[in-house]
């Protein structure tokens, strides 16, 4: 098995100890609670070849080491991580965001040092929309932690190739969808790098012509699945229902987060992870 380490500067605020807090809470991939809280490890498919490899994240003050074994190429893995953890991101001017709104600055100071972590790849970004479509987030994670257990590799989701000649029983049009978002992955139409090099608005419309993938679950695939750093959610209502709590009723979107720029998509995840901390209307048990 190969290895390859690389080093490389954070440019901005960062914590790892936050960003691995949040993601042991992100029901779609949640990380295992047991890690050392000095380091964070995960498993996931490489975009390139969609073979299994394992990342190792430490921080050293405000560098990141990342340990990458498998096989492949081992550095696009290696850049694939640093797309999902954010720390190919310069945030530096993210700090002058919170000088401009100070909503966002008490998100800010709630979560030190948190980036967006999101989802291994749009792949799996887009697994998720089809799984969690029409059904509470719980139930989805359950989906998709049996097929990880049936049909995974050791922690490493499902591949394309393995996605799209499994006949899964689903609920609904759940298997035929995935089977599309399988048969898209294979065709380039959702590399990570291709969708965060372009307008997110012109993503999301590409994204959008794979079957099954309604405004809610594109908007997924490009800013938690591509993780694009200043794209602006149009379809989450927990987001809309926190502006108006933060913000008034007569908030408009569009004009508030105009102070965010070029971090839209910062801004809102922070807000939705505040809201989360407060409510827990995602994680808490159904009452009945």
């Amino acid at each position: 098995m190969a290895r390859h380490e690389v080093d490389i500067e954070v440019l901005g605020p960062w914590s790892l100890g936050t960003s691995r807090a949040f993601w042991q809470g992100f029901a779609p991939a949640a990380l295992p609670g047991h890690e050392q809280s000095q380091r964070l490890r995960t498993v996931f498919r490489t975009e390139q070849d969609w073979r299994r490899v394992e990342v190792v994240v430490a921080q050293h003050g405000g560098r990141a080491h990342l340990t990458v074994t498998g096989a492949g190429d081992l550095e696009a893995a290696a850049a694939q991580a640093c797309r999902l953890l954010s720390l190919d991101v310069d945030a530096r001017g993210w700090p002058e965001v919170a000088g401009r709104d100070p909503v966002i600055a008490d998100a800010q100071a709630r979560l030190p040092g948190l980036r967006p972590c999101g989802f291994h790849s749009p792949y799996e970004a887009a697994v998720w929309a089809v799984l969690s479509q029409r059904i509470r987030i719980p139930q989805a994670a359950r989906l998709r932690d049996d097929l990880l257990a049936r049909h995974g590799d050791h922690g490493a989701f499902p591949s394309p190739g393995a996605l799209r000649g499994l006949d899964l029983d689903l609920p609904g049009r759940k298997t035929e969808y995935l089977h599309a978002v399988a048969e898209a992955a294979l065709e380039g139409r959702l590399d990570g790098a291709s969708l965060r090099a372009v307008d997110p608005d012109h993503a999301v419309r590409t994204v959008r012509e794979i079957k099954g993938l309604g405004p809610f679950g594109a908007e997924l695939v490009v800013i938690r699945g591509a993780n694009a750093p200043d794209a602006l959610p149009q379809h989450e209502r927990r987001l809309d229902a926190e502006l108006t709590e933060r913000y008034g009723p007569d908030h408009r979107l569009t004009d508030i987060a105009n102070a965010w720029r070029p971090y839209r998509t910062w801004a809102a995840l922070h807000l939705r992870t505040v809201r989360e901390q407060r409510t827990q209307e995602i994680s808490k048990p159904r009452a009945g």
